[in-house]
């Protein structure tokens, strides 16, 4: 007894005539009746009665319908627990506390692992640290060194934050610029840079966000709007665009250094990924 003589006994209960179940399956009719005739003489019993020109489902054949829809539930089953392993083994979670280090580690993995799943996750500080410890995710990204002894960092990079200024602007000349001289303005920005968000608050008391949480359509914007934005300095940002200057903001509060984290236990494809990165990072 074979997997698809089942499947063709399912497909020819449903489709009720040995012709239909043969074109649903794209094999020629005398092989399905000849398959069909195998799988009676291993049971030995008639599954259909048989009249010139149907077949009717009879009760052994019920009964076998029965257990073969069972088994081949069960090997869909088994399918989609390996198809989830493989996807498993193959996906890497990211939690990082803002999205350039996210875009700079899949870059890093894909350009070696084509095949590598990259799941990013956008939290503050302290939830990011938490997924590490509890194991919910693979990789953490932070603005320090955590000093807990599980797990293990390296400095992955550094993000410095520009004032995106539109042509035309009273600032579009300036070489450099301050948080004191942007504060009481009003920007446009994008509602997935994750801590970001906290140092705008922070340091521009006074300033108006008008936050799109839309990154397609906050592009399109940068594109059209004639209000101020933020960019970085980020390889992979998107967010410059040739009628806007980039011009960089000198306070210490702009620039930040990520650090990658790890559990020290990890999985070996979680460990291997983590030593790719940091031999990338060490001959930049």
């Amino acid at each position: 007894m074979e997997l698809e003589q089942l499947r063709q006994l399912d497909v020819i209960a449903r489709y009720g005539t040995l012709q239909a179940a043969a074109d649903r399956l794209h094999i020629s009719q005398s092989a399905l009746s000849r398959s069909l005739k195998r799988l009676e003489d291993d049971l030995g019993q008639q599954l259909f009665d048989r009249t010139r020109n149907s077949l009717q489902i009879n009760t052994s054949g019920r009964l076998a319908l029965e257990h073969a829809q069972l088994i081949l539930a069960e090997e869909r089953r088994m399918r989609d627990d390996f198809n989830a392993l493989a996807k498993r083994a193959r996906t890497v979670r990211v939690a990082s506390i803002a999205p350039a280090p996210t875009w700079r580690l899949s870059s890093i993995i894909l350009e070696q692992h084509p095949t590598t799943i990259i799941e990013p996750d956008v939290l503050d500080e302290a939830e990011v640290e938490a997924r590490l410890l509890n194991g919910t995710c693979d990789f953490g990204v932070t603005s320090t060194a955590p000093r807990i002894p599980t797990l293990t960092s390296y400095e992955l990079m550094t993000e410095s934050l520009y004032a995106n200024v539109p042509e035309g602007h009273v600032l579009y000349n300036r070489e450099s610029l301050t948080f004191a001289e942007l504060d009481g303005l009003t920007f446009l920005v994008y509602g997935g840079i994750g801590f970001w968000h906290g140092v705008h608050e922070r340091m521009l008391p006074f300033a108006q966000f008008v936050v799109q949480p839309d990154r397609t359509i906050f592009l399109q914007q940068v594109r059209t709007s004639q209000l101020l934005t933020f960019t970085t300095n980020a390889p992979e940002n998107t967010s410059r665009h040739e009628s806007r200057r980039a011009i960089p903001i000198t306070d210490a509060e702009a620039h930040v250094t990520y650090h990658l984290c790890m559990r020290t236990d990890a999985q070996k494809h979680v460990s291997d990924l983590f030593a790719l990165v940091r031999s990338y990072c060490a001959q930049q």
